[in-house]
């Protein structure tokens, strides 16, 4: 089973965290396939089992990138029901619009009627980290990446 990570970055904090989602994903047992979102295809979406996506924050939203790869998703729109969903993000600052970007990201998701698991313990829509993502920042990337495997696998049974 494979789970598609889709992420933009421009000063390599937001990538740091996608190799720790990945990480995660590998650790419990699923193929991670990870993409920079320029060198990511929508039509990678219907191959896998998971999409989880990551972004810097710019002006309290997900990047341009981003966002184009999402409205390309439109051709598959109403054929990922039930692709389980995930996001992270970095941010330059407290209060800077992680929680709004991570929700933008969740929220594309859900109109593709995929599946997203909240966390009740903290970082209840998805990780983000304030400038370089410090340890405890990348070890909540590797529990979202465990959270969505252990999904999937349940989905997949």
């Amino acid at each position: 089973m494979k789970v598609l990570i889709v992420y933009d970055s421009r000063t390599g904090n937001t990538e740091q965290m996608a190799f720790a989602v990945a990480k995660g994903i590998e650790k419990n047992g699923l193929e991670a396939v990870l993409r920079k979102v320029e060198e990511a295809s929508v039509d990678e979406l219907p191959k896998v089992q998971a999409l989880i996506l990551g972004s810097p924050v710019y002006y309290g939203l997900p990047t341009g990138r981003i966002k184009e790869f999402i409205d390309e998703s439109v051709k598959y729109h109403g054929k990922l029901t039930n692709l389980v969903g995930g996001a992270f993000c970095s941010a330059g600052g407290t209060h800077t619009g992680s929680e709004t970007t991570i929700l933008a990201l969740l929220e594309s998701m859900l109109v593709h009627g995929m599946i997203i698991q909240g966390y009740p313990h903290g970082n209840h829509y998805g990780p983000a980290a304030v400038g370089v993502p410090d340890d405890k920042a990348l070890e909540h990337c590797e529990k979202l990446a465990e959270r969505v495997a252990n999904l999937v696998k349940k989905l997949n049974q």
